[in-house]
């Protein structure tokens, strides 16, 4: 192997292998406390909203280093009216649910078109969205927390509670072996679909990357998917959020991948002008980024109360930052163009792993923000200054 692949092959497996160095750090820090079953498990479910949403704020990102600012508010609103409609008005959960997704949707659908059409900065339509729908779920809620912790098919069906997993059909005692079998066929689903794809691009013509790379890549993802299996299976098998998950994750990592779609956020975040003379129509790829993120912001807000059982006006906060810094810790560009769902993932777990470390270890609130704004901070240095050569220092 050249040393020019070797250093290719060490680029895409960084974020990987900062994950692995993290967690084996923490592991030693809490004596293997933040590796139980239980704490695994709990990861998954209290980052769940944070996976929905950095794949959302991803398609924004890739048309240009674009965010939105709102999705927080947006999580807290519809879950407003969610919890309102199920409890106060007695609606049947699957019209409430229809319901909540709609919302999510038109909101994205409303700033989305002046983002795309007028034009108006993405940073100043989305910052009033954040207070727009900050106040409305004020207003919604009359400032009080609704339960519904009564509502158990909604909160088993978006993963809230103890009892939130999927059952074990084989009977097993001490290990699930419905889960531990789930994991087995996930990691040949993956294997596949990555074969698939490498010898896919190659067909075409394209450019499909290193394969001894590929292999390392997909050697180590899968060790982790069978791990991560296991330790699940140790507790009470798989929690029902990741069903969510999984789907957004494979639907957006299709699109982002293998459609005409998708390819058109990356066209519109390398060169928008050249884009738009190519025909196409670069307004509709901003809209649609926006009119995702605010489905994905509904459907994180209905994960968000059936995790917490109930509805409060302060749910949702800083959420947007989140799922900002895990787009970019897991590889998307500053300026956009650049970026992958799964990479997302993984910065959205590295986020997860050190707030969990964190915590076990007793390390002060305040002192958590610092950290996690140094990790974000980090993550776009680095993106910047390798493209510039390796130049800390851009000389005019």
């Amino acid at each position: 192997m050249s040393k020019a692949k070797a250093v290719d092959i060490a680029k895409k497996l960084t974020m990987i292998f900062v994950l692995i160095l993290v967690t084996g750090f923490f592991a030693w820090k809490t004596e293997g406390a933040i590796l139980l079953p239980m704490n695994i498990s709990n990861l998954i479910s209290q980052n769940a909203y944070v996976f929905i949403l950095a794949t959302g704020m991803l398609l924004c990102i890739l048309t240009g280093g674009n965010i939105d600012l709102s999705v927080g508010s947006v999580v807290c609103f519809v879950g407003a009216i969610g919890a309102k409609l199920m409890v106060e008005n007695n609606v049947n959960i699957v019209v409430a649910i229809l319901i909540m997704l709609l919302v999510g949707t038109l909101i994205g659908a409303w700033q989305g078109f002046w983002i795309a059409f007028v034009r108006i900065p993405p940073f100043i339509v989305t910052l009033a969205g954040m207070l727009i729908f900050r106040g409305l779920s004020n207003v919604v809620l009359d400032g009080m927390t609704v339960s519904i912790a009564d509502k158990k098919s909604f909160v088993k069906l978006f993963g809230g509670g103890a009892d939130c997993y999927i059952k074990d059909f084989l009977g097993a005692s001490e290990i699930n072996a419905t889960c531990m079998i789930a994991g087995c066929v996930a990691v040949l689903i993956f294997i596949t679909l990555q074969l698939l794809s490498y010898f896919g691009k190659k067909k075409k013509g394209y450019d499909a990357g290193n394969f001894p790379g590929l292999i390392v890549k997909v050697a180590i993802i899968s060790a982790v998917i069978i791990w991560v299996t296991y330790k699940l299976a140790q507790h009470k098998g798989i929690p029902s959020v990741l069903i969510w998950v999984l789907i957004v994750i494979f639907v957006y990592g299709y699109i982002t991948s293998n459609t005409t779609t998708g390819r058109s956020f990356y066209a519109v975040g390398g060169n928008e002008k050249a884009t738009k003379l190519s025909g196409i129509n670069t307004n509709k790829v901003y809209f649609l980024a926006y009119l995702n993120m605010g489905f994905l912001s509904a459907l994180a807000g209905m994960v968000t109360i059936a995790r917490l059982s109930s509805a409060q006006p302060t749910y949702g906060q800083n959420y947007e930052m989140d799922a900002i810094a895990s787009c970019f810790i897991g590889g998307a560009s500053a300026y956009g163009g650049i970026g992958t769902v799964p990479g997302v993932i993984i910065g959205a777990i590295l986020m997860g792993v050190i707030n969990l470390g964190m915590s076990l270890m007793g390390v002060d609130q305040n002192l958590q923000k610092v950290v996690k704004g140094g990790v974000l901070l980090l993550a776009v240095i680095f993106d910047v200054v390798s493209k510039r050569g390796g130049k800390l220092i851009e000389k005019n």
